[in-house]
């Protein structure tokens, strides 16, 4: 099969303007028929023509309305799109997008990996925009029709600064460093090749489930420097040595 024409049929179909021409065509098609018929035809020959030509109208309209949609009643690749481009949920998620600068993106990493909910989502949201770029096609393909934005999310991919991409790769698709068939829609992979040998994500988890772990009730305890550093004036908390009066001393009021 060639696939190259297969590909170029599905971009039609999918057009956004393939309805418009569609009917356009069909209506100039069906206005031409519909005049040589009823000029020279007799009667009953213009009303059987009369009838198909609404049947095919019918037909035309049905073509276009579930032209909208995907298999299974789904959306097609153009809502999905739009769907997964939608923002993310949670105010952590958008570090991953790798657009707000080194300084906060190195800071980032704490939100991230605050809890373990938090590094769940973040694993989900990078598969999600893994899953986008590649309906794109490959690099090739996906460069003839490209965007801002589809450059922008490449580069997030690529950078992979959490090593999130790395792992939702192996987890998911099972990808190794050698052998990925989403390496095929990127430009550089050395990045994520080298998260996946290192294990960038599984080490960054490691460092962080102690403090998930931790007791809710605990609090950090006061350095002895800062308590060293209190004024004499205000208490420090220690046990004091002082001698108060006893109630013999006392006297009777």
């Amino acid at each position: 099969m060639n696939w190259a024409w297969t590909s170029s049929l599905d971009q039609i179909w999918r057009s956004p303007t393939f309805p418009m021409w569609l009917t356009l065509a069909a209506a100039g098609f069906f206005g031409i028929v519909v005049l040589v018929t009823l000029l020279r035809a007799e009667k009953s020959v213009a009303n059987g023509a009369l009838t198909v030509i609404t049947l095919l109208s019918i037909a035309v309209a049905v073509a276009a309305t579930i032209r909208g949609f995907g298999p299974g009643g789904q959306a097609g690749p153009t809502e999905s799109r739009v769907t997964q481009a939608t923002g993310p949920t949670l105010p952590a998620l958008s570090c991953i997008d790798d657009l707000a600068g080194d300084a906060v993106l190195n800071a980032c990493e704490k939100a991230v990996f605050g809890s373990a909910d938090a590094a769940a989502a973040a694993v989900s949201y990078a598969a999600a925009q893994i899953s986008h770029l590649t309906s794109y096609g490959d690099l090739a393909t996906a460069e003839r029709s490209t965007t801002t934005e589809l450059q922008a999310l490449r580069r997030a991919v690529e950078r992979d600064r959490y090593g999130l991409m790395a792992y939702a790769l192996m987890a998911r698709d099972h990808c190794s460093p050698t052998a990925c068939p989403a390496f095929r829609s990127l430009g550089d992979n050395h990045q994520i090749i080298s998260n996946m040998n290192d294990r960038v994500y599984e080490n960054t988890v490691t460092r962080y489930a102690a403090a998930w772990n931790a007791p809710a009730g605990a609090s950090p305890s006061v350095p002895q420097g800062l308590v060293a550093a209190l004024p004499s004036s205000m208490p420090t908390g220690r046990p004091t040595n002082a001698e108060f009066p006893s109630a013999a001393s006392t006297p009777p009021v």
